[in-house]
């Protein structure tokens, strides 16, 4: 299925590198751990969304759009890279942030200061529920702004992990690297990423199982986010003429790993954080790689992979948190 008939821009730096982890395979004693470093993206200190911008941001510009809106938490990185992304194309960006302002900032908050970007506060509402005002607002300034949506996550968005899939395949084909992974393990929090892999496995036609360690809690009065996920994916597909078994149960996103909810650390968070350091020399952040490693490591301990299978776990991102968390990371349960 080719991607050429929709516009895009190059914001980061591809294909990411695949390595081999032999010293948490060895530690684990389970199967062989590969992992896909896109904290290598280099936008902004890495990250996935820069996939997912790619493809956003050149539909900004092919609507000749002057202004960019999107939202998060406090410590977002899909904010920081969007912020990053509309630095470099010369465009006005608008971060609603969850929270409030601190005194310092540091961490992702600090970068997106750096890029210049207009910090709107929300409080408890960290998922662009106030947009719709401050694009109301541009709009009487005679602007034209463009709203990304929540972590980058529409159709439009999941064509950046379609064609990461594509360069994964492609990757695959060097003696190097396993002909095909048993399973991919990711984060998965809103949704894109989640689906484009989905999507990219069944067009490139490999069997190997897409598996998203869920980061959130639902929210009370919402469809739940593997409902949402699953009407990404079938929109998608269904607009891309993809074909994807239609039902909710072919989706595996693993609930048992959010712990105290979103952003909140505990010692699955910790010691993921810590083996992947002190063996490896890579580095999670504590909100959704550390929760997606700590996730892997859980399940190859409890046997759910064979030990002669190959598993790749996707990096999505995200060092920059590690240091607005640093008190919590000291902390031991």
């Amino acid at each position: 299925m080719p991607l050429s008939r929709f516009n895009k821009i190059q914001l980061g730096v591809f294909p990411t590198p695949i390595q081999k982890l032999p010293r948490l395979s060895a530690h684990l004693g389970g199967p062989q751990i590969y992992i896909k470093r896109d904290d290598l993206t280099g936008l902004a200190l890495g990250g996935n969304k820069t996939r997912k911008l790619e493809y956003l941001l050149a539909d900004a510009l092919a609507k000749d759009s002057d202004c960019i809106i999107t939202a998060g938490a406090a410590q977002s990185n899909h904010c920081r890279q969007t912020a990053a992304a509309a630095a470099m194309l010369g465009l006005e960006c608008h971060l609603v942030l969850g929270g409030q302002a601190p005194n310092v900032a540091n961490g992702n908050l600090l970068l997106d200061q750096l890029f210049a970007a207009h910090i709107h506060w929300s409080g408890d509402k960290r998922k662009g529920e106030d947009i719709p005002n401050i694009v109301a607002a541009l709009r009487e300034q005679g602007r034209n702004p463009y709203v990304v949506p929540y972590g980058g996550s529409n159709m439009i968005g999941s064509l950046g992990f379609i064609n990461a899939f594509y360069e994964l395949h492609a990757q695959c084909k060097d003696a190097a690297m396993p002909a095909e992974f048993s399973d991919i393990v990711f984060a998965s929090s809103s949704g894109a990423t989640h689906c484009g892999l989905v999507l990219g496995k069944e067009v490139c036609n490999v069997s190997s199982r897409i598996i998203g360690i869920n980061i959130d809690k639902d929210e009370q009065g919402k469809d739940s986010y593997k409902s949402q996920l699953h009407t990404l994916i079938k929109d998608t597909a269904n607009k891309l003429a993809v074909g994807y078994p239609a039902d909710i149960d072919e989706i595996q996103l693993k609930d048992d790993y959010i712990g105290a909810g979103y952003g909140v650390v505990g010692e699955l968070e910790r010691e993921a954080i810590a083996l992947c350091a002190q063996l490896e020399g890579i580095l999670l952040d504590p909100v959704y790689t550390g929760r997606a490693m700590g996730g892997l490591i859980d399940m190859i301990r409890k046997g759910r992979f064979s030990a002669d299978s190959n598993v790749l776990f996707w990096h999505t991102g995200g060092a920059p948190a590690l240091f607005s968390y640093a008190e919590v990371l000291q902390q031991v349960d």
